[in-house]
């Protein structure tokens, strides 16, 4: 059995559903795990925000809008009257109880209930879709078994438990829907998994079955070995182990999101990456194994906050780094590349929220320089210390883009650069010059 994700692209249009349909019936027995057709998330999130405001109006206008919009994706898909009213009545459903939400105190409760929304449509519309072609499709609602505990992380010994049973309970089922990024909460609240959460549900359901594979379907051909936006010539990577694409997902590779890949690498399950528009492209398998001595791929994090810490006092004092540390964990910032010298440290953010707060802390016991608007790039591959000269080729490509910090040898797998976002171009161009 695998688990197949499609995105909001995959399953953005009439045709797209058709599209994906097809796809997904080609084999039997697997779980199908979709998101919300692309940008009623957004459109969800906006009627949220007039909500919030008390306007609502302007909540109900734009509401209206959307219901139009999928009263137009019905009548496109479906070819009989009967699942074009059967379609209508469900979709009315989701709608009314967005209407109903708006007449009681909003607050981030209501807000998730809402959002929810979104991937109960898709799956209703994809659903529907396979019965009207004959297909025997089983529903398996992700509010009655995706749960998150007290910590806000998956319990995935009550999804396993609640999972397990429904899909035993079917076992003639030519396929299985069911809905990414929502989920129910330890008090038994609609929750999500955050943006990009599908592959996140994708990922844990796959774990909770013992899945063959996990397949994430999206509008690229795989994870390419640079940034196709801004650089010619980019390729997909056929091969990656999970730490290489975690630390691509994490510093920019859109392509999967970062905790997709930590309950398959636990539980030794293949992810793949594969392409909607061309199913025939092999697209990139990620696993435990890997090509050694190869560096893979560039990406680039954006919207990154220098932060230089100097002091007198730490030369030669034990103390000074947990001081640092803990004013960064006081205000919840997570810190991404750290570099230290004899009587300085220098860390980068890429959240600003309490950036003021941080800086009157540091202030109390050292001098603080900040360079805003940077970025980071990271090279991804077998980067081991051994392996002589990898370290070397990538400098050689910045040689003439000035470079504010570099980190290596915290990872096996990465060696990563901040330099200025007017630079980020120029860097990733001469990367894939030197490197691919």
């Amino acid at each position: 059995m695998k688990v197949l994700k499609f995105g909001g692209t995959s399953v953005g249009s009439a045709e797209r559903i058709r599209n994906v349909a097809r796809l997904i019936s080609a084999d039997k027995g697997n779980i199908v795990v979709l998101s919300a057709m692309s940008g009623t998330t957004n459109t969800l999130v906006e009627i949220s925000d007039y909500l919030c405001k008390k306007n609502i109006d302007g909540a109900r206008e734009v509401l209206n809008q959307l219901e139009a919009k999928y009263r137009d994706v019905v009548r496109a898909l479906y070819s009989s009257e009967e699942y074009v009213a059967q379609a209508d009545g469900e979709l009315a459903r989701c709608f009314s109880r967005i209407r109903d939400i708006a007449h009681r105190a909003f607050g981030a409760d209501e807000e998730r209930e809402i959002l929810a929304q979104g991937e109960l449509m898709s799956t209703t519309l994809m659903y529907l879709y396979l019965q009207e072609q004959g297909k025997n499709v089983a529903w398996l609602p992700a509010l009655e078994f995706m749960r998150t505990d007290a910590n806000g992380e998956p319990d995935t010994h009550y999804i396993r438990e609640h999972l397990l049973p429904p899909v035993a309970a079917q076992p003639d089922a030519d396929l299985y829907i069911t809905q990414g990024f929502i989920c129910r909460n330890a008090e038994g609240k609609i929750d999500n998994l955050k943006r990009g959460g599908s592959d996140y549900s994708a990922s844990l359901i796959g774990a909770a079955i013992g899945a063959d594979e996990i397949q994430i379907w999206t509008d690229i051909d795989g994870m390419h070995n640079n940034d196709p936006r801004f650089v010619e010539g980019t390729a997909p990577v056929s091969e990656l182990h999970f730490e290489e694409a975690a630390e691509l997902a994490y510093f920019g590779a859109k392509i999967l999101h970062p905790t997709c890949v930590l309950p398959a690498k636990v539980n030794n399950i293949p992810v793949r990456l594969l392409n909607t528009m061309q199913p025939e492209a092999p697209g990139t398998v990620i696993y435990n194994c890997s090509t050694s001595r190869t560096i893979k791929a560039v990406a680039a994090k954006d919207g990154i906050t220098a932060i230089k810490i100097k002091s007198g006092r730490m030369l030669l004092a034990y103390g000074f780094l947990r001081k640092v540390f803990e004013i960064f964990e006081a205000y919840r910032t997570p810190i991404d590349m750290i570099v230290t010298s004899e009587v300085g440290v220098s860390v980068t953010i890429d959240d600003e929220r309490n950036l003021h707060s941080i800086i009157d802390e540091l202030k109390k016991f050292s001098t603080v320089t900040v360079d805003r608007d940077m970025v980071i790039i990271c090279v991804v591959g077998d980067l081991e210390w051994h392996n002589r000269g990898f370290e070397s080729r990538a400098l050689d490509a910045l040689a003439d883009i000035p470079v504010r910090m570099i980190s290596y040898g915290g990872s096996n797998y990465n060696i990563s650069f901040l330099v200025q976002a007017a630079d980020k171009v120029a860097a990733l161009q001469s990367l894939q010059t030197h490197l691919f």
